[in-house]
Formats: C-alpha cells, structure tokens, sequence
C-alpha cells in the first residue's frame, strides 16, 4: 500500500512510520474503528479540506462515518519534520489508481506512548467540475452504444469539435460568444460513441490552439495531474488533464506542432499523433490544416491500443488486405535516435534517456539502436511556423480583425506574427517541409525513431515570458518533424527526471513511417514492457 521508496521516508522514525502506515492501512479499508483511533481524542483535533474545518473528535467521526472509503490509492513520497520532541509533521503524496494525485499534511504526537494525528489537512484528487479544465460536463454528457469495444469508457473531447447542439469556444469566450450552434457531430467524436464510449464533457483548450504550453488568459490553467505546478502542456490542455485526474479515461484532442504529445509528456500519460489524414477531420476547426492531426491520449497502453484499433482498422472489405492496411505486420524492432534533436534536451532528461538505451542494448532481446542525421532542427521549425502561420492567419484573421484585444497576449503576438508571412515566404517554406519530409520518410523506411518527446519535465506555473518562450521553442525542435512528416508519433511515459517540483514524467517518442498507426502502438507497448524489466518506468503497458 505504501511505497518504501518514498522520498524522505528513511527519516521518518520506525514507530511513526508503522502508525502512518496502518492509518493508510484503515483509510483504504475503511476502518472507521481504526481510523477513530488514528486520530487524538478531544475537542482540539482538527481535520480539514476543500469543504472546510472540523474540530474535535467527535466532529471528525460523524464525517468520517458519512463520507465512504477513500479509492485506491499507494503513498509515492513522503516528507518528514520534527517540529518538537514527540511532535512530527508529514506531508505525503498520494497516487490513486484510477489517475490524480493527492497531498496530505498531518501532524503527529506521542501521547501515552503512541502517535496520533492532532491536526490535517487533505488536498484531494481534483474534483468532478474544474471550470479551467472544463466547459462543460455530464454523467455522460452523451451517452454512447450500450455495446462495444469501448463500453464504458468517458471522453473529453477538446473544445474544437463539433458536437450537435453546442457551439466551438476555441478557448476563447468572445469566440464562443459569436459561434452558432453545431447541427452534426463531429466524425471523430461520433465514431467513439458508436464504440460505446460516452461523452463526458468538452474540456478547454489553450485558445485557438496556438500554444504547446497548457495556459489559457480566460480561464485559467488546468493543473498538471502528474507534478503539482507545473504546467499542463498544451493546446490539449483540458483533456489530458482530465484523463490524467481521473476525470476521463479518453481525451480525444488534435496535434498540429505537438498538443497532444507535450500535454502527454508533461502528465505521464500515453498520447498518440496519427497519420496526417488518417483519422477524418470534418467538424474540427482548424488552426493549420497541413499539420493538423486528430488523436487521443490515455492513461495506459492497452487502453489505447483499444481506441486504435476501433478508430483506425479498415472494414475488411474484400479490396482490403488486412483491416489494419499498413499496420496488419508489426514495424521493427529497430530505432533511430536523431542526434540533432537531442541538442534541445535538457541534462538530466538526457542522461535518462541515455540510460534507458543502455539498458536496453544489454537486455535479452535487445532492439537495433543506431544513430542518424536528420538536419538542423531549426531549419524545421523555420519552416514549419511559415506555413502554419500563413494558414493560421487565412483561418482566423478576419475574425481577429473583428475583435481586437479578444485573445490573450502571447496568442495574438503569435497571429500578429503569423500576419506578416508573405506568399513568397510560405511558397518557399512549403518547397522546404517537401524535402524535410522526404527526408523523414528515408530514415523511417526500415527503423523508428525514437527521442525523448520534450526537451524536460513540465515548466513551473509561475514561469513567464522569455523562459516560457525558450522551452516553446526548444519544445518545437523536437516535436515539429512528425508534423513535416504527415507522420504518427506516439508519447509513453518512460522517463522520470528530477525538477524543482519533485520528481516529473518525461514521455519518449517513437516516429514511424505513414499508415502504421496501430501498429506504432503495438511497439510502444512492447518497448514499455521491455523498459519496465529495466528500469523503472510507470504505466507499463499490459
């Protein structure tokens, strides 16, 4: 139940440790016996948290009895000090099984010879409705088929799809105020339905989609459901926020220079960009429609796997050689690190990915791993923010012009810099993607690339600015050749680095040639479950 790796958890005295552990013990049990005894006797004993302060005993067990056992849950780090002789403070970190995190801070005392709690306070998972992670919610919102391979299963459904009887917000609440109501569904969105999956809310997105970082000036930053304070990644904020709290078990999210994959990173989860055109894009609003993607990010593999092979398998008409196309044979188990990508990343990130190859390379059934020349990294991010731009301005000019001061500062410096991309300029970054591209799909044909996904773990919230435009661009590095490509590229949590924060999920990307989308994930799976007899690595795939 509790993990004896936990950071500062040699410090804790035995017999403190032993108490803390059997009042885990109780919580998860719901021993309301064990957990009265848990707590000092008398009117002083304080116990408090979102909902507000309860003092005294007898107050804190007519709580407890109403409230219900807490879900699933193991103790990931702990932090210990002593205030006073027989006076301790732990604050712990909580991991529930069904995705979030929570923080307990609890002080102790010796009374009579055994520790008691005398004061706490609990931060819970986050709660069903956060306005910064969502629009609007049900339970469902839409109900999906009663049957398929998908029953059961909640989407959040980022907030640049259509769905029938509601407006596209794009983020921004000026845009939504001007947007009609939607007379279809998405094809994306009604495709997962008819898998039974149910619709549980439009989450938010980073506005227009124009931004890998997760912070939105309307509503609020999503937190980060991985590393408390950190940002959330974006533009697919709000759905991998809620996949990663708990709060859905699918984000259905787009990827045009890394929105799913960052967030993906960023939050430890799996997060999957497909085949450019492979997944339909009518009733997406579109940001830059030569990069932009539809795919989708879980918390685990094989629940991924379960989307794709759903969304994306043929109908097995006779013209078809397999209902999986180009994914009907498995890609190899062979990769190719792209050395000048490796330039943006970060010390301790490097050093982790360096040391998952090693242990990988002296495993059993050890994949290729080579090394490769795939160009400047800046050379594709200079084209690429050429033609985005061009297509970004042409999609959203007019209706900016219309509504000056209607988007937060560091989107419309990014639409006034898209603004000024000339023809020429675009025509001569579009003759640039082409032999990028070409390039891409050369050292793709025979092997996979693989690179950590971001240059670090999750920037801080309070960072601003200059910095955050550095990771932006550091970010992009690394994460626009997939979109050159028109490639799939998939994130899995592999990696954990250290951060100002606490220990932080890195994701490690895998970039395979066009069309093998299910079977990208496949490998993932495979790559995860040969990393986790390793090192160790969360959210092996099953």
């Amino acid at each position: 139940m509790t993990n004896a790796l936990a950071r500062g958890a040699e410090h804790v005295p035995a017999d403190l440790r032993q108490a803390f552990d059997a009042y885990e013990r109780a919580i998860i049990a719901n021993d309301l016996d064990a957990l009265d005894a848990a707590f000092a006797p008398g009117a002083e004993t304080m116990r408090g948290d979102a909902a507000g302060l309860l003092v005294g005993h007898d107050a804190i067990s007519a709580f407890r009895g109403v409230r219900g056992g807490v879900p699933p849950r193991t103790i990931e780090r702990i932090e210990y000090r002593e205030l006073a002789p027989d006076v301790a403070l732990l604050v712990s970190i909580s991991r529930y099984v069904g995705g979030g995190t929570g923080l307990q801070t609890q002080v102790w005392e010796r009374v009579d010879g055994h520790w008691l709690i005398t004061a706490a306070h609990v931060t819970p998972r986050a709660q069903a409705l956060d306005r910064s992670v969502w629009r609007t919610v049900g339970d469902p919102l839409f109900q999906g088929a009663w049957e398929g391979p998908l029953e059961g299963l909640t989407v959040a459904v980022k907030d640049l799809f259509a769905i029938k009887g509601y407006r596209i917000g794009a983020g921004n609440p000026t845009y939504l105020d001007s947007a009609r109501a939607e007379s279809t569904t998405a094809a994306a969105v009604s495709d997962l339905l008819r898998a039974g999956a149910s619709l549980r809310g439009i989450a938010r997105t980073d506005e227009f989609a124009y931004s890998v970082a997760g912070d939105n000036a309307h509503y609020g930053t999503p937190p980060n459901g991985a590393l408390p304070g950190a940002l959330p990644g974006g533009s697919s904020s709000g759905p991998a926020t809620a996949v990663a709290t708990g709060q859905a078990q699918i984000g259905l999210a787009t990827d045009t220079a890394g929105s799913i994959r960052v967030p993906a990173s960023y939050q430890g989860l799996w997060g999957l960009r497909t085949t450019h055109g492979l997944v339909p894009r009518q009733g997406l609003l579109p940001l830059a429609q030569t990069f932009d993607t539809i795919g989708w990010l879980t918390r685990d593999g094989e629940t991924l796997q379960k989307v794709v092979d759903w969304c994306l398998s043929y109908d097995g008409s006779e013209s078809t050689e397999s209902v999986f196309g180009e994914s009907g044979r498995d890609l190899p188990w062979s990769f190719t690190v792209p050395a000048e990508m490796l330039d943006s990343v970060e010390p301790e990130t490097r050093a982790a990915f360096e040391r998952l190859l090693g242990a990988l390379e002296g495993a059993s059934d050890a994949p290729a791993v080579a090394t490769a020349s795939l160009g400047d990294p800046d050379e594709y991010v200079a084209a690429f923010r050429a033609v985005q731009g061009a297509e970004a301005w042409r999609n959203n000019g007019d209706w900016l012009r219309e509504h000056p001061g209607a988007v937060g500062a560091a989107v419309a410096e990014r639409f006034r810099i898209a603004s000024e991309v000339t023809p020429e300029a675009e025509q001569a970054a579009r003759h640039t993607v082409d032999r990028l591209r070409e390039r891409l799909h050369d050292a793709t044909h025979e092997s996979v690339l693989i690179m950590p996904t971001v240059p670090g773990p999750a920037p801080m919230r309070t960072h601003r600015g200059e910095r955050v435009d550095a990771v932006r661009t550091a970010t992009l590095r690394m994460t626009t050749p997939a979109a050159i490509g028109g490639m799939p590229a998939i994130s899995i949590p592999l990696l954990t680095v250290p951060s100002t924060l606490g220990p932080a999920p890195v994701g490690i990307s895998l970039i395979a040639r066009a069309g093998t989308d299910i079977a990208l994930v496949r490998l993932a799976r495979r790559l995860a479950r040969a990393a986790a007899d390793l090192v160790p690595a969360p959210k092996d795939a099953p």
